[in-house]
């Protein structure tokens, strides 16, 4: 069997912040890629702007690096969980992966995920244990602990016999050894063990053309773009192929561009054959999955299986009473235009249309990739309301089933039981309780998704900032009657419109937690605060103080209020229940009511009560 000896197709997968990104760019460093002198900023390969602020990748990007003779083709991939469909669809295009692991954390919920799919796919793996360098770094521990997952994955002998990277991405060193005193500024071993390791593409360029599209990009000049791996033959620019469709039909064009990977730049080239990780223009309606073939030879690929979304919301236009002030696009064409470019290349996300011209259902993989997409929404300009995340119910054997997730938490010993009270009151069960000689304790749940929707929020309040909570799908599991896990307390909600004043604000206090600032101009149904009680009120938060001819001198330097909650978008999604929408623009988050007005919401309050007695 012939080989592409001089190329290697591998992905870095990861948990999220164990130091893929960072170590892709070193790797880029440290290669003879980049110009001379270049300036390559931190985590390059990070683009887009939420990633950098975030912190983590949020859409999978190709580089390559040159080392000899060699070019070693990179897929960068997500960590977290929520952005899955971007990890399951690069697997088929690379034959390895760089599994990297935090020589502290070890591994975690992701870890399991992205691993899991390298092993369906039959990769060949490399272990790369970063951060050797970080205070309480158990390198020899988490080796162990990678073994005991490999096994536990059901990994062939072949793959169980992983070489082993130690490294320190952020220094740029790395080593055979776990001793930190042998690390060296070289990401020597690294590549050597990939170009040893990594199986070199079979070089079947002889044979009809078979390309499948993994990921989609899309420029305003060339349109749609498939980028994916070719398994077999060779492609040109100015080639009659044929596009093999998901649902069997087939379409005909004619290739107007190609491009290439290396270092941070696509470049445009002429050709491509098996092996080669490419983008291809000039079919607009291409999708992920599908085949590009000899129209003489019309053989698709097997299609990407991607795991179904877990999670849903609905997404509606602005009808709040401030709707069209703050955004520039605020119609429901607009909103729904949107919403159908993105599903161009998020493959995870379903919007589906409702009875409501105005009002969408859009599912995806969990909190953070939907409020992922909001906040891109709302950045773009666009003013939209959404309704409270809801999972996902499917019937499987005749049983109404729900999704449960698997939690894994590293805590401080001293939080652990209120830790568990907590997730047991949420119907979780507590799966392993493994202490550990440094003061921190390690517990695995299994628990609903529904139960863990607003969890986060409690979670950091309970540990003061000190836990670290990952969560990954885990199996659907019969329904869990009779059980509501929402917010338990109730909202102070305004009772009129105007701006929010201290005076009025002193008053109201006393009665829970505000939620905005003096002076911000509210409407009625907006809510305004969280009631320390279960029921909501209604405030009046614009009543200004009776003025009089007789003043005290000094008597308004006296009014003071505590500091109000700010909450962020990920907060205010959780904090909603069913009966609350959040209103977003590119200005302001605000929580509201569905029925705005007092008495309309209240007459609908108490036939709700009435139904759920009968």
């Amino acid at each position: 069997m012939k080989l592409r000896d001089d190329i290697r197709n591998i992905a870095i997968i990861a948990h999220v912040d164990h130091g893929k990104t960072t170590l892709v760019n070193e790797m880029l460093k440290q290669s003879n890629t980049l110009p001379e002198h270049f300036d390559i900023q931190d985590r390059a390969m990070d683009t887009n702007d939420l990633e950098k602020e975030r912190g983590i990748t949020i859409l999978s990007k190709n580089t390559a690096v040159k080392y000899g003779d060699y070019q070693i083709n990179i897929l960068d991939t997500p960590g977290h969980a929520d952005f899955g469909g971007e990890v399951e669809r690069v697997m088929k295009m690379v034959d390895g992966v760089l599994l990297v692991v935090d020589a502290f954390e070890g591994t975690m919920p992701q870890t399991r995920f992205v691993l899991q799919k390298a092993l369906e796919q039959h990769l060949t793996p490399i272990v790369v244990i970063n951060k050797v360098d970080r205070d309480g770094a158990r390198p020899e521990e988490v080796v162990d602990e990678v073994l005991d997952l490999f096994i536990e994955l059901g990994a062939d002998e072949d793959q169980l016999d992983f070489p082993v990277i130690y490294a320190s991405a952020m220094n740029g060193t790395s080593s055979y050894d776990s001793d930190i005193s042998t690390q060296e500024h070289t990401m020597k071993p690294l590549f050597d063990t990939i170009v040893e390791k990594i199986p070199a593409p079979v070089d079947n360029s002889d044979e009809p053309l078979q390309f499948q599209v993994s990921i989609l990009d899309y420029n305003d000049f060339v349109g749609r773009i498939g980028i994916g791996r070719v398994v077999r033959g060779q492609i040109h620019v100015g080639d009659q192929v044929t596009l093999m469709k998901l649902d069997g039909s087939t379409k005909n064009f004619r290739v107007t561009k190609l491009f290439g990977f290396v270092g941070l730049k696509r470049i445009e080239i002429d050709s491509a054959k098996a092996g080669d990780l490419i983008a291809v223009s000039g079919m607009e309606d291409i999708n992920v999955g599908e085949t590009v073939v000899d129209p003489e030879h019309p053989e698709a690929l097997t299609p990407l299986r991607i795991d179904p979304p877990t999670l849903q919301m609905t997404f509606r236009t602005n009808d709040s009473p401030f709707a069209g002030r703050e955004g520039k696009f605020v119609t429901s064409r607009q909103l729904q235009n949107r919403l159908e470019s993105e599903l161009e290349t998020d493959v995870s996300l379903r919007v589906e249309d409702t009875d409501d011209p105005g009002a969408w259902v859009v599912s995806g993989r969990g909190e953070l990739h939907l409020s992922i997409l909001i906040e891109t929404l709302r950045r773009e300009g666009f003013e939209l309301q959404v309704s409270r995340p809801e999972v996902i119910y499917r019937e499987i054997d005749g049983v109404m089933s729900e999704p449960y997730e698997e939690v894994q938490i590293d805590t401080p010993d001293e939080y652990t039981g209120s830790i568990i009270d907590s997730l047991s009151k949420r119907k979780g069960e507590m799966q392993n309780m493994e202490p550990s000689n440094n003061g921190q304790t390690r517990l695995i749940f299994e628990v609903p998704s529904r139960g863990l929707i607003g969890y986060s929020t409690e979670f950091m309040s309970l540990t003061r900032g000190y836990g670290i909570m990952s969560h990954v799908f885990d199996q659907y599991k019969p329904v869990i009657k009779n059980w509501n896990p929402g917010r338990q307390k109730g909202t102070l909600v305004s009772m009129n419109a105007g701006k929010a004043t201290t005076y009025a604000m002193m008053g109201i206090e006393s009665r829970g937690t505000l939620l905005i600032d003096p002076g911000t101009e509210v409407y009625e149904g907006m809510i305004v605060g969280e009631n320390s009680r279960e029921n909501d009120i209604t405030v009046n938060i614009t009543k200004g103080k009776n003025l009089t001819n007789v003043r005290a001198a000094g008597s308004d330097d006296m009014a003071r209020i505590k500091t109000p909650t700010h909450l962020s978008l990920e907060e205010s999604l959780e904090f909603l229940n069913e009966d609350e929408y959040c209103e977003i623009t590119p200005e302001n988050v605000r929580l509201r009511k569905q029925i705005l007005e007092t008495n309309a919401r209240e007459k609908a309050a108490k036939r709700r009560k009435a139904a759920s007695r009968k």
